[in-house]
This record gives C-alpha cells, structure tokens and sequence, in this order.
C-alpha cells in the first residue's frame, strides 16, 4: 500500500550544528610606544585565530616580549591600494569578515583608539550587517598621548578640540576652529597646508604658536616647532610622506610648557639606532631596555642555531633520561632547554617525563625558558649565573643520598668544559652531550 504524502511528515533539521559566528575584537594600540597596551589588548591577541593589521608599522607591536599570539594564528596586513590611497571603511570590514565568517575570533588592531583615533564604527557597522558580532578594546588616544610625549601640558584654561581628519579635509571642518582653544588635529601630512591655510581664514593669528609631531610615541619622534603661518613649510622642509599621520598642535598649549616638559626626547639615547647582535626571541629584554631609554633597536643575529650533525647520541641521551639513567639534568642555555624540548616533542614526550629527576639552570632566563615549559628547576645560582657560577653551587655526588651518579649536560658544540669538568671534580659522572650546534649566520 503506497503511503498517503499529505501525510508524510517533512524533514526537519531538528539536532542541526547551527554555523559558527565569528567575532571581531576591534584593539586599541595607542600611539606608536608598544609598552602602552592594555592587558585587554594582550588578552585578545593571546586568543586571536586571525590579526588583521592596516598599517605594517603596527607588526612591531606582535614582536613586544608581553604580547604571545598563536603561532597558528594568521597574521595579515592589508595594504594599500596601488595609488596609495587607503582602504574605504568596507573594504577593511570585508578583510576583517573573510576570517570571521567561519568562526574565528579575529582581532582587529588600529593605531591610537579605535572610535576616537581611528574611525572604525563603519568597520563595526558592517560586522553587524554580516551578522558577526564584535567587541571594542580602547587604547590610548593618540590625539591625547602625542602632545604628552611632546611636552605640550592639555590642561589648559582655553580649552581643548580634538580632531581627526579622514580622507578628505574641506574649508568648512575648520570653521568654529578660530575660538577653539588649544587644537590637536590628527591629519596626513598632505594635508597640513591646507588645514593651516582654512584654520587662519577662520580667523586664527597667523602667529598662533604650532607644532608638527611625525611619528609620536615611538623612538622615530621628531617635533617641530612653528607658527600657524609656517605650518606648511615646515612639514614640506621635515621630508614626510604625503600619507604620513601626523599631530598638528596649534595654540597656547604649545607655547606653555614644552620646553621644560619635554621629557620623551630628553631621554639619554634618544634618536639612537642600535644594533642588537642576537636573534628576535633571544633580544626582547635588551630591545625593551634599550627602548625605554629612548633607543630604537634593530635585531641582526651574527650566529644560527642548527641540530647536531648527528643526533644519535642526543636521542641515546633522551631515552636514558626518560629511563632513569640520570640523577640530574643541568642546562647551560635558553638554546639548551630548546633543543632538548624539541626532542621530547617529537617523539610524543613532555615536562612530565622529567618527574623523579633534579634539574639545574644556569641562570634567571634559562630558568624561565624551563618554568614556561612546565619544569620547576631546584637548582639556580645565587650569586655568578654562568657554567662557574652553577658549578661553584652544584652538590658534590653523595653514594648515599644519590641512587645514580650520572648528570645529563646538553650543551653547544663549541661550550668549553668548565662545568663538565668540575662536576667530575665533585664525583659526578657527566654524559656531555652536544644538543645543538652554532653556527655563523648569513649576512644580512
């Protein structure tokens, strides 16, 4: 008997996975000075799947030791198009949208703060209309923090107008500008002379004290002083890019206190450029040192690190390790704790593998290279953190109160064998292992 179709229930998607949503984290970065990131900004990146990035100076900012994105993550930068102009608002949503479409949670970093600096309500209006939800994590305004780092107080009784231009700046935007007090306008450096030109038809003296800040908050800052009247000049004689950002600060603000409140460019090696000979992961505490004394740094390593010409002795060692055949472990190098995490994890191995043994570091960083993996070492020398420095602390072997006499060194090939050679000294039994070899880096 066929069955009646008016009565055949239609199928339903009863128990269906609707489609993930994505969200989109619109990030502040401040200014330009990296160590102005909020926590909610680390946070973020922290979990971010995809970073989308308009401008390449801010990929600086993924490099700052505080900041850990997933090494999964992709990271993209959208460019500008061919004749230099930028992005409309709908072309960076569509950008942003192409990753949050299937789920991911993407953050979007801008310069200064997103809705007061860098105009991304439209960005975010179009994340709504794509059904994808976002959230906003402010930054320090560049329109404030620049003139600080300039000098210029904005705690004046004139008041203060803040503005930023888009793309396009018309006579009519500077208006209501002649009784406005101290204004900071953040612009491109194309249009300055026509934002001096349409301020002083305003109304504005054309000595009203201003100034030009190119690059503010970064170790790249250069102020220069000037009139309303010499606001064009100096920017055309200073070189920038049309599309350069710059600050345009004009009225009594400027004129107050920044002579005696410069602060940022007085600092001891400002306008410095430093040449830090190690590789990105091994300079971050030197580069942030040096940056906050005003320095800009560039990061050349002159040595590479490469695996052992043959790795059978650094497996044999893996295997004893695991097996009980030592009774310590002593690092000697962040490069050290490297290689060695590296041959755990390939053969499916990690921190717990090491439960029963004794580890000693050579010093403060190697130790944290080892607490980020999980490993607590109990031994860190006081006083001189070197091989001599570990050796003068390490414990003499006791047949006692140690079940084996054996210490797993992994070394460079080219460590000298001061602390292999005091640990027999002191009754051990070392297994001097080469983990990994260094090596003259290609020129840059």
């Amino acid at each position: 008997m066929s069955a009646n179709p008016a009565s055949t229930p239609s199928p339903t998607l009863t128990g269906a996975t609707p489609a993930p949503r994505g969200r989109v984290i619109f990030v502040g970065t401040g200014p330009g000075d990296p160590d102005l990131l909020t926590l909610g900004a680390v946070a973020a990146l922290a979990d971010a799947i995809a970073v989308v990035i308009e401008d390449e100076e801010l990929t600086a900012i993924l490099e700052h030791p505080a900041v850990k994105v997933n090494p999964s993550a992709e990271v993209q930068v959208i460019s500008p198009r061919a004749n230099q102009r930028q992005l409309t608002p709908l072309q960076r949503a569509r950008a942003v949208l192409n990753h949050a479409c299937d789920g991911s949670r993407v953050v979007r970093l801008v310069k200064g703060d997103p809705f007061m600096d860098a105009g991304v309500a439209e960005e975010a209006a179009e994340c709504v209309k794509g059904g994808i939800e976002f959230e906003i994590v402010p930054g320090v305004s560049s329109l404030t923090a620049v003139p600080e780092y300039a000098g210029i107080s904005l705690n004046t009784v004139d008041g203060m107008h803040f503005v930023t231009v888009g793309e396009t700046f018309t006579k009519s935007q500077a208006a209501h500008w002649a009784l406005a007090g101290t204004l900071v306008i953040n612009a491109r450096a194309g249009m300055v002379a026509d934002i001096a030109a349409a301020t002083a038809l305003a109304g504005r003296v054309s000595d009203d004290p201003a100034m030009v800040i190119i690059s503010g908050g970064s170790t790249a800052q250069t102020t220069i002083p000037s009139t309303l009247a010499g606001l064009a000049d100096a920017v055309a004689a200073a070189g920038v890019d049309d599309y350069a950002h710059v600050h345009v600060v004009i009225g009594p603000g400027v004129a107050e206190n920044e002579q005696e409140l410069s602060w940022y460019e007085s600092k001891p090696l400002f306008g410095w450029r430093v040449l830090v000979p190690r590789t990105k992961d091994q300079a971050g505490p030197m580069t942030n040192r040096l940056r906050s004394y005003g320095a800009s740094s560039e990061e050349v390593p002159t040595i590479s690190v490469e695996p052992p010409r043959s790795p059978q002795q650094m497996e044999k060692a893996i295997r004893g390790l695991v097996e009980g055949r030592y009774e310590w472990v002593a690092f000697t190098s962040v490069n050290a704790v490297k290689a060695v995490r590296e041959r755990f994890e390939a053969v499916g191995l990690d921190a717990r593998d090491f439960s029963g043994l004794k580890v000693a570091a050579v010093g403060r960083t190697t130790a944290k290279s080892l607490q980020d993996w999980g490993i607590e070492p109990d031994l860190i020398p006081v006083g001189d953190q070197s091989a001599a420095g570990l050796a003068a602390e390490f414990p003499p072997y006791d047949e006692v109160l140690d079940p084996i006499n054996r210490v797993f060194l992994p070394r460079a090939d080219i460590a000298t064998e001061t602390l292999s050679a005091a640990l027999v000294e002191l009754g051990w039994e070392v297994e001097d292992v080469t983990a990994y070899r260094t090596v003259r880096a290609s020129p840059p």
